[in-house]
């Protein structure tokens, strides 16, 4: 028996496929939703995020897949899996995966709601003066925006907008007999559940519709109304040969509307002829069907979770200033707390608005700096970052931001905000048509005493202002004059044209970041071959890439100890005999997303610490602009020790990956205490931010 397990251990694949494990990472966001210990609306967010995680997945990543089936190319992933394979073991974990969650809807969450006076009702269930008021609402509010479309002679099967909830209806004429498929569009820009009365009733949107469907088919006879909705492609490419990268980027957004088909859901009581006609109109097969209980769209809960009842939510989380910043009084003052030694945040345990945006603030505002140059990857309308670069152009600096177009689902809002920078005078370069520009890093320049000096930030994360608030990130402020002069070179090269610098310090992709990490981890192998102190420690969103991924195996069977603390998609295999017995992964989820990336090897008496914008995937090492910077501070490697050494100790809200590729919520053992790790590091950081106030005299 031992003998036939180990035989079934060795012929595991040496990798665990990306898109199951991305799976495997939206069904622990519906553990979350599940956990009767967390807020009742903390709940239904998770919920909720579950169902806006799955349709990204389909609208990018299935839709790659989708692709490579149909070319008829058999190009099998890591573990062996052919794309059709990939396809069908993905609709059987998420049939299944939805069914949990709607469940998980009907039978716990929502009558939770309605024990706190939250119902999310049918009409049936409201009152007749509820009704009349519903009624008048729906001839104010809805009925003028809606547009009944029926298929038939000169009416072809209707374009379905992407994510949009539709009605499907047969309609039938007493008279004549003759029976129409027509389609009703439930408005995106109406809230999705429309409160009626004083008590907490909710009605979804399309129950409204449903139960008027008279006033838009007058005299018809409707046999049947059913939901259905549609996810397209919307993953999309900018050709290398583009001259005008706005232009291009504008074009394929406008062409995302129409990308094919990817996956259509539908009511599960809908009939097998309505199946049958939205196939044919949509030209989709079985397989991209996916039948439905209940409620469709369950994102649009998220409308119910920004109710103002704190009592069912997490308490707010208040940022605390980072102590060295909270005696900062002028400009002059930020840049002097630098200039004292390297200074390391932790957001949003520590504020975004007094530590990043005050930056770039004080650079926009004091007169002696000359120069900003910045990044923007994600930003937000909320953010201070864009205005204060505005300032200081208008005051003369020079100020150049570097725009990414193509971060998805962001183009929109970055070619308007790249619009209003060039109009007040911001020097805007959009980067390169083929890799993405993802590195987070501003350099200002100052003139002082002594000459101009360089100030630089670095993070893992984006200078947006809502997610600085619930994304989990780090980022270095220095004056070191080395890691100043490779971020300027790198500035230089992605604004200008030339050859890529060897820069000294900094680590880039998709130049070498790659081989500098493979030689760190070679490193810390040697030094477990010799007998000498060996462990690695990663913290990413993703490990993916093949060679990293090899390299750890290698560097386990030397001996060294590897714990990886991966949010959500892992593809190493870790604790399997004679490959990864060594290596231990994990994933925490809680109430803020764990972002940030860090790397820390230790090996004999050397240690490298590491932080910035890459993800161990072959997209960010080879397909983008990434820039990993070391931490040479002492106060900065302590504070990253301490964040890895709450994270390996959480016991409440982690996931234990098992060498059958299986994930286990951690449980804390009988007598222990719950150890989460998000909030050990919500009290570290109130009682560093305690220790730091000076008591006036």
């Amino acid at each position: 028996m031992a003998a036939t397990q180990t035989a079934a251990k060795q012929s595991l694949p040496r990798l665990l496929n990306r898109e199951l494990s991305t799976l495997d990472f939206y069904h622990r966001v519906l553990e979350l939703a599940a956990d009767p210990g967390l807020p009742l609306l903390e709940r239904v967010k998770f919920c909720s995020i579950f169902s806006s995680n799955l349709d990204e997945f389909f609208s990018v990543r299935v839709s790659g897949l989708l692709e490579q089936a149909a070319s008829g190319v058999t190009v099998r992933s890591p573990d062996g899996r052919t794309p059709r394979e990939t396809l069908a073991d993905i609709r059987e974990r998420v049939l299944a995966t939805s069914a949990e969650q709607a469940k998980l809807w009907t039978n716990e969450l929502l009558p939770a709601l309605a024990e706190q006076v939250i119902s999310i009702c049918g009409i049936a269930d409201l009152s007749d003066k509820e009704r009349v008021e519903l009624a008048e609402r729906f001839e104010r509010d809805v009925y003028p925006v809606l547009t009944p479309l029926a298929v038939g002679p000169g009416q072809p099967f209707p374009y379905i907008s992407p994510l949009s909830l539709s009605l499907g209806l047969f309609v039938r004429d007493q008279n004549t007999g003759e029976e129409r498929l027509a389609r009703v569009k439930v408005p995106e820009l109406l809230p999705r559940f429309l409160e009626v009365g004083r008590k907490g009733a909710f009605v979804p949107l399309e129950h409204v519709i449903a139960d008027s469907l008279s006033a838009l088919f007058p005299r018809m006879e409707i046999a049947e109304c059913s939901l259905f909705r549609v996810t397209r492609n919307a993953d999309f490419d900018v050709s290398d040969e583009a001259d005008d990268l706005l232009e291009a980027v504008e074009v394929e957004l406008r062409r995302r509307r129409f990308g094919g088909p990817v996956r259509v859901e539908v009511s599960a009581e809908m009939s097998t002829a309505m199946v049958e006609r939205l196939k044919i109109g949509l030209g989709v097969t079985d397989q991209q069907l996916y039948p439905v209980e209940g409620l469709l769209d369950l994102a649009d809960l998220m409308q119910i979770v920004d109710l103002d009842r704190p009592e069912l939510k997490n308490e707010q989380w208040r940022p605390v200033t980072q102590p060295r910043l909270a005696t900062v009084e002028s400009e002059s003052d930020f840049f002097d707390e630098i200039k004292r030694g390297d200074l390391l945040v932790h957001l949003p345990y520590e504020s975004f608005a007094t530590s990043v945006e005050a930056f770039v603030r004080a650079a926009a505002e004091d007169p002696n700096v000359i120069a900003i140059k910045t990044t923007v990857y994600r930003t937000s309308d909320q953010s201070a970052i864009v205005p204060a670069l505005i300032s200081a152009a208008e005051a003369g600096k020079q100020t150049v931001c570097l725009v990414e177009l193509k971060a998805r689902f962001d183009e929109h809002r970055n070619i308007e905000w790249s619009r209003a920078l060039e109009q007040s005078g911001v020097h805007v370069v959009y980067g390169f048509p083929s890799l993405k520009i993802h590195a987070k890093a501003t350099l200002v320049v100052r003139r002082e005493a002594d000459g101009l000096r360089r100030y630089v930030h670095v993070g893992t994360g984006n200078y947006h202002a809502l997610t600085g608030r619930t994304f989990e990130d780090f980022g270095l402020f220095t004056a070191d004059e080395e890691i100043a002069a490779d971020v300027a070179d790198l500035f230089n090269y992605l604004t200008g044209f030339g050859q890529p610098q060897r820069f000294e310090r900094i680590l880039v992709a998709p130049f070498a970041l790659r081989a500098r990490l493979i030689d760190e981890i070679r490193r810390v192998g040697q030094a477990a071959a010799a007998g000498k102190t060996a462990r690695i420690r990663v913290k990413v969103n993703a490990l993916t890439d093949e060679a990293i991924i090899e390299e750890l195996y290698e560097a386990s069977q030397a001996g060294a100890e590897i714990d990886i603390v991966a949010r959500s998609i892992c593809a190493l295999r870790p604790g399997q005999s004679g490959l990864s017995d060594t290596i231990h992964v994990r994933s925490i989820l809680g109430r803020f997303l764990e972002h940030s990336r860090v790397f820390i090897f230790e090996a004999g008496g050397k240690s490298t610490f590491l932080i910035g914008s890459a993800d161990l995937m072959p997209r960010n090492l080879d397909h983008r602009f990434e820039v990993v910077v070391p931490v040479q501070d002492a106060r900065a490697r302590q504070k990253l020790t301490a964040v890895f050494d709450a994270l390996l100790a959480d016991n409440a809200q982690s996931w234990q990956l098992r060498s059958d590729g299986t994930w286990r919520r951690s449980r804390p053992k009988k007598d222990d205490r719950p150890l989460p790790a998000q909030t050990a590091l919500m009290r570290s950081a109130i009682a560093r931010a305690r220790r730091s106030v000076v008591p006036r005299g």
